[in-house]
């Protein structure tokens, strides 16, 4: 076992990934570092490839790595039972209100709860329900209530 700069280095490689990974947890540094580790093992097992066959080595085994995650682990991450929970604009679709600003020219104004929602649809006078049918970024789409 020889420890020259090469070892070290994909050492040194694997553990920043790693740290990276465990300072912004996504799950795709952990691949690289896997990939890195192996690259580590492969140096200390083989000391004589060069530095280009390591570097390509890392490439193949990091795109290896991040494929069998996105083949078999990414599929089995449990559905989320609160999937609108940061779309706010989508949790309100079906709900029914009066317009605080009519709709003219297609723009007007809604209040729900304590925040005010731009509106677009059919011009329709202040006071009249609408339902929310949909959501685009702040503003909220919708049409005439019953």
């Amino acid at each position: 076992m020889s420890w020259n700069w090469p070892t070290v280095a994909w050492a040194a490689v694997a553990l920043l990934l790693f740290a990276a990974e465990a300072m912004a947890p996504g799950a795709f540094m952990l691949w690289l570092g896997l990939a890195a580790a192996a690259v580590f093992v492969l140096v200390l097992a083989l000391p004589e490839l060069t530095v280009l066959t390591q570097v390509a080595a890392f490439v193949v085994l990091s795109f290896v790595s991040v494929q069998v995650y996105r083949t078999w682990f990414r599929k089995r991450e449990p559905a989320s039972d609160q999937p609108l929970l940061n779309r706010r604009a989508e949790q309100l679709i079906g709900r029914v209100v009066p317009l605080e600003r009519g709709i003219v020219a297609g723009r007007g104004r809604v209040q729900i709860a304590d925040a005010f929602w731009d509106v677009s649809g059919p011009d329709l006078p202040a006071g009249a329900l609408v339902r929310v049918v949909g959501a685009e970024a702040m503003v909220l789409h919708v049409e005439a209530a019953g």
